[in-house]
């Protein structure tokens, strides 16, 4: 067998390389907070070989946040680098519940897949530690956490995720188990409610071993 001269062995590992990217998928984050959302999210330990992962804290509202989503999910596109997944996450908080239920339907009309939560984004924190049905208002949520974090609880915290990953599959029961309790063609109405577990369970397919 003859030997490969230099440029043949570099073109096998360029194309090497380049089939690498393809199979890599890349999965957009647009989220409403600018803080405490895109915090949790970038502590997940992403495997960068299976998965490119891009983080955005927007500030917007409901209905500008998912607009927001449709426009850099189709400039992606344009650019020839789309994404295989695109998740608008937002709170209901005191958004008008024709808002919270029109971004939703806007989100699925467009194949944008939404992690809301109603409430609030600590739903999914909490019930890492508990199970629970009733309607509870952000203050009690925070009471709540802090009460099983054993410290003061701060929405822009860097370590949350951390204090919560061994309890994660206890977290993705629970809100498993909840989503079943509620009609999703009405999510406005149905307090607590999430489907932040959604998004978390398409990361930890991806996360380094």
């Amino acid at each position: 067998m003859r030997n490969s001269k230099p440029w043949e062995t570099k073109n096998r590992q360029n194309k090497r390389k380049i089939n690498v990217r393809r199979k890599r998928e890349r999965l957009l984050i647009v989220c409403e907070g600018s803080k405490t959302e895109p915090n949790y999210f970038n502590q997940f330990s992403i495997d960068i070989n299976k998965l490119e992962v891009k983080i955005i804290g927007k500030g917007y509202n409901t209905d500008s946040l998912v607009e927001e989503a449709i426009q850099l999910r189709n400039e992606a596109a344009d650019k020839k680098n789309a994404y295989n997944q695109v998740w608008c996450v937002f709170d209901k908080n005191s958004f008008p519940t024709q808002n919270f239920n029109r971004a939703i339907q806007l989100a699925r009309d467009n194949k944008i897949r939404v992690a809301y939560s109603n409430q609030a984004f600590e739903i999914w924190y909490l019930l890492h530690f508990e199970y629970f049905i009733n309607a509870m208002s952000r203050d009690q949520y925070r009471k709540k956490l802090e009460h099983y974090l054993k410290h003061k609880y701060s929405k822009n915290s860097l370590t949350i995720y951390n204090e919560l990953k061994m309890l994660h599959d206890k977290a993705v029961k629970n809100a498993e188990k909840l989503f079943e309790e509620y009609n999703p063609s009405r999510p406005a109405s149905d307090n607590p409610s999430t489907t932040v577990h959604l998004l978390v369970k398409e990361l930890n397919k991806r996360l380094r071993k």
